[in-house]
């Protein structure tokens, strides 16, 4: 079926989201580069008539919050029409330098700072961006749980956390949604996250659909990365792990093809229709990235078509898979 989009429903509310959001880091401008704020804008300005309605951010996406802050920018007076999550518990040194401080004090002043960036007295979705080492995941969930039940957040997710740190939140805070990386070629939530997930109705928005870009098959074998782009220190892009992935990536423009689709559509729309999966957040500098992943909603791919996405995986073998280094 084509161009109806099924909406989908947080769990535990009555919100409802596209199956893909856009995923606000790249407009922060922090390892993206050709980063502007007139191409974020129009970005953003974009998702409503692309049948996107759901808004991923982070109070540290940026360095003083700028992603947050071109959200209010951007939609203005049409704030009620979108679902907006962001996420607490991270932010950047004077120094430029990544710190975790899930404590609860840090919680609530992030939350009331991303709140006032965002132009809004609530979020749809309120994550902890991460289980902090040094603070008790039940002290940050009960100050989580404060924020919702004080009307701050619709609903509370928890991001980058094991089954074991979930099951501990939950027992303080109900947990709505999770949030952790996915795709074809990082499918390890299958394991033991996904079916726990399914098993307490939670739902379940993945990031890295695309993986940074490579799975939408715009970058040849010879790509380059420009000076001061992160994707370089991964291995997925590097020596015989990129060439494995070209090989893949060169299977799936054919089955793309054969369907009249791009990439990054057949990409997308393979995961948002994996079991248990409620959506995909899919970050876009400028608006015709934007459209293009909207394109992956409406429509699923047929048996024929999921067959040889699975042989394609098949061949390429275990991916080699980490953080940059």
């Amino acid at each position: 079926m084509e161009d109806r989009i099924d909406l989908r429903r947080l769990s535990g509310t009555d919100v409802v989201v596209s199956p893909v959001a856009l995923g606000c880091w790249p407009i922060a401008g922090m390892t993206s580069v050709n980063v502007n704020d007139a191409d974020s804008l129009d970005t953003l300005k974009a998702c409503l008539d692309v049948g996107i309605n759901f808004l991923d951010t982070a109070y540290c996406y940026g360095a003083n919050g700028e992603s947050e802050s071109l959200i209010r920018r951007a939609i203005g007076d049409s704030r009620d029409r979108f679902a907006i999550a962001t996420k607490g518990g991270i932010h950047w040194d004077r120094a430029g330098n990544r710190v975790q401080d899930a404590s609860p004090n840090t919680l609530r002043r992030q939350c009331d700072e991303s709140l006032k960036r965002l132009g809004t007295d609530r979020v749809e979705l309120l994550y902890l961006h991460a289980p902090d080492p040094q603070i008790p995941i039940e002290e940050s969930a009960k100050a989580l749980d404060e924020l919702r039940r004080a009307g701050k957040a619709r609903a509370i997710g928890v991001s980058n956390a094991s089954v074991e740190l979930l099951q501990r939140f939950a027992a303080v805070c109900p947990i709505n949604a999770v949030q952790p990386p996915y795709n074809m070629l990082q499918r390890q939530i299958e394991d033991s996250l996904l079916p726990w997930c399914r098993q307490q109705d939670i739902s379940v928005f993945v990031y890295w659909p695309l993986m940074k870009g490579l799975l939408a098959g715009k970058l040849p074998r010879d790509f380059q990365f420009a000076p001061g782009d992160g994707r370089a220190k991964y291995p997925m892009f590097r020596g015989e792990e990129w060439e494995k992935n070209q090989n893949f990536l060169d299977q799936l423009r054919t089955i793309a093809a054969d369907y009249g689709r791009t990439v990054a559509e057949l990409v997308v729309n393979w995961t948002i229709h994996q079991p248990g999966i409620t959506g995909a957040l899919c970050g876009a500098k400028r608006a015709e990235q934007l459209r293009e992943n909207a394109k992956a909603m409406g429509w699923r791919l047929d048996d024929d078509a999921l067959r040889r996405i699975d042989r394609a995986l098949q061949l390429r073998g275990e991916p080699v898979v980490g953080r940059a280094v």
